[in-house]
């Protein structure tokens, strides 16, 4: 890859990673429009990594009281807030794990296809915006249910199909919940640490059975664009959400999906 290369598809991770618009959509689009290679496994890893540090570094105040919470407390009667959000990160998490297992290599033969990621772009930015236009939006981080959680964590088993979002259709659950979208989105960057922490761990798995060369200045570059772009995506997402909605990114999302509808009917 060029400078220009690894510097655009980082930023492209980082930003999209955590905006509800499909990282899958964006990161086909260079190699569909400009012809770009693919980046590889070891950029994969190295862009998983920038984006990881940015969330963790910019909740850390956050997940230091839930591991304090959940070390003290987690397993007496005595739960705290901070305790039983933990708790409800873990039990949201264990749905993408067990059908991530199952169905990852199926996903990965049939679903990475630019037709599927336009629609599935399409199509759950529509229901973003039914969530996030009828939802009551009543309900704060704190009044999180076990039942709310691993409704959202079986939301999040969609965003295997790309194109889903996977912060898209956790916020989507979310919001059809009550949770008001500030909520919607800290909990579902929240969950995003041991997503993108397990799905790395994949990718660095492949990456060591296919003894893939690694370029480490690439790699380096990758983490740093990738942590600043994400550190920055988080930061305004959460100071303008309230006041914006969702319908930017359902408007945006529709764009994109039928840019690439054009591209494969038109290319065909």
């Amino acid at each position: 890859m060029t400078l220009f290369e690894i510097i655009i598809l980082a930023i492209i991770q980082g930003i999209t990673e955590f905006l509800p618009i499909s990282s899958s959509g964006h990161l086909i689009l260079p190699s569909v429009l400009l012809g770009w290679k693919n980046q590889g496994l070891a950029f994969d890893v190295a862009v998983h990594v920038g984006s990881l540090l940015a969330v963790i570094v910019y909740f850390r105040t956050e997940i230091i009281r839930m591991i304090i919470a959940w070390t003290t407390k987690g397993f007496s009667k005595n739960q705290n807030s901070d305790s039983k959000l933990a708790w409800w990160i873990i039990l949201a998490t264990l749905p993408a794990v067990v059908f991530g297992y199952l169905f990852k290599p199926y996903i990965a033969e049939y679903a990475r296809s630019a037709l599927v990621i336009a629609i599935t772009t399409i199509g759950f930015g529509l229901l973003l915006w039914y969530a996030d236009k009828r939802a009551p939006l009543n309900k704060g981080l704190d009044q999180i249910t076990w039942k709310s959680a691993l409704i959202i964590g079986f939301s999040q088993v969609l965003a295997m199909i790309p194109g889903t979002s996977r912060s898209g259709i956790t916020m989507t659950a979310g919001l059809i919940l009550g949770l008001d979208r500030e909520s919607c989105a800290r909990f579902s960057f929240l969950l995003s640490i041991p997503t993108i922490l397990g799905a790395g761990l994949l990718v660095s798995y492949d990456l060591v059975q296919a003894k893939e060369a690694v370029d480490w200045m690439a790699m380096g570059l990758g983490i740093a664009f990738s942590f600043v772009s994400a550190y920055a995506c988080i930061y305004l997402f959460l100071a303008w959400i309230s006041r914006l909605g969702m319908t930017p990114f359902v408007i945006y999302r529709l764009i994109l999906g039928f840019i690439l509808l054009g591209v494969v009917f038109l290319g065909s």
